[in-house]
Formats: C-alpha cells, structure tokens, sequence
C-alpha cells in the first residue's frame, strides 16, 4: 500500500511539473514577444542619433515621407504591437490607450511634413511599449478576453490603414489643387 500511494504521489509531481513548464514556456512565449515589440519599437522610433544632439528618431518619420504608402505601413507597422498586446492578454483599457497613440499619430502623421515631425517627436510605438510592460504584470492582463481583443484589434487596424492612406490622398490632392505639387 506504501507503494501505491508513493507512486501516486510522485505522478502528482509529475503533472505539477508539467503545469510548470506550461506557464514557464507561457512566459517564455511572452518575454519573446515583448522582446520583439522592444525591437519593432525601436526601430521605429530611436534607431538613429540626431548628430550633435541626444535626441534619437526612428524609421517612422522617414516613412512619411514616402506618399501614399509610408505613412500606411507606419500604421501597419504600429498596429502590429497592438495586435501581440492583445494576443498576450492586455488589459482592455492599455488596449484602448495604445490605440489611442496610434490613431493620434497615423491622423497627425499623415500630414506632409509636419506629420513627419510630429512622428519624431510623438513616437507612439516607444509609448505603446512602455505602457505594454508597465500593465503586462497587473493580474487583471492574465484574465482578458482575447478573442474579442484580437477581433477588434484587427478591425482597428484596417481602419488605421485606411484612415492613413485617405489623409495622404487628401492632403496631396488639396496640394494639387492648390499648384503646389
């Protein structure tokens, strides 16, 4: 009988440690992704050291000059970190917040040329990032509903992509009209 309930025991042990490596390999999924959001904001936003200065830009800015395209797949680029935050559980309202960043900065940055420094100054990508981690650890992130998360997130990001191409298009025609392209 000893036996039998050491075996028992030690099964026990054994699934314990396989819900162990579930939730390390589930934080070792999320490390990862929060890693290559770090990367993507990065790039993105600090890249570059502006000579002579501190200050630091990214590739965001640079996209803007791009017409048409550029200031899209900076939204893209910038929704991505939206949709990894809501995969890893995120709390609806970062969601919301992060969203807000990025509408401001793909309405704002569309703009010809002061949208592009306003991208430079903005850098709603390191924002998202930040707020990202600083919420990732509160327990409610744990018990997001993710499905709806990600459905709306990806809604969201379509309409950003839109909303970017449609200010390009109308700032450049409103140039045109005015002669000055």
């Amino acid at each position: 009988m000893d036996d039998s309930v050491n075996s028992t025991q030690a099964d026990d042990r054994r699934h314990l440690g396989d819900a162990d490596a579930i939730v390390d390999s589930a934080d070792e999924d999320v490390k990862a992704t929060m890693e290559r959001l770090r990367t993507v904001s990065y790039y993105l936003d600090e890249a570059f050291e502006i000579p002579g200065t501190n200050y630091r830009v990214g590739l965001d800015p640079f996209l803007g000059l791009v017409p048409g395209v550029g200031d899209a797949t900076g939204a893209a680029l910038s929704a991505y970190i939206l949709v990894e935050a809501a995969l890893i559980g995120v709390p609806r309202e970062t969601l919301a917040r992060m969203f807000g960043n990025v509408l401001l900065d793909a309405t704002v940055g569309s703009l010809p040329l002061v949208g592009d420094v306003f991208d430079a100054a903005w850098k709603a990508n390191a924002r998202n990032v930040r707020l990202l981690e600083s919420r990732y650890e509160t327990p409610e992130a744990r018990e997001a509903d993710r499905r709806f998360l990600l459905g709306a997130v990806l809604v969201v990001t379509l309409l950003l992509v839109a909303l970017g191409v449609a200010t390009t298009l109308a700032a450049l025609w409103v140039l045109g009209r005015l002669g000055l392209l």
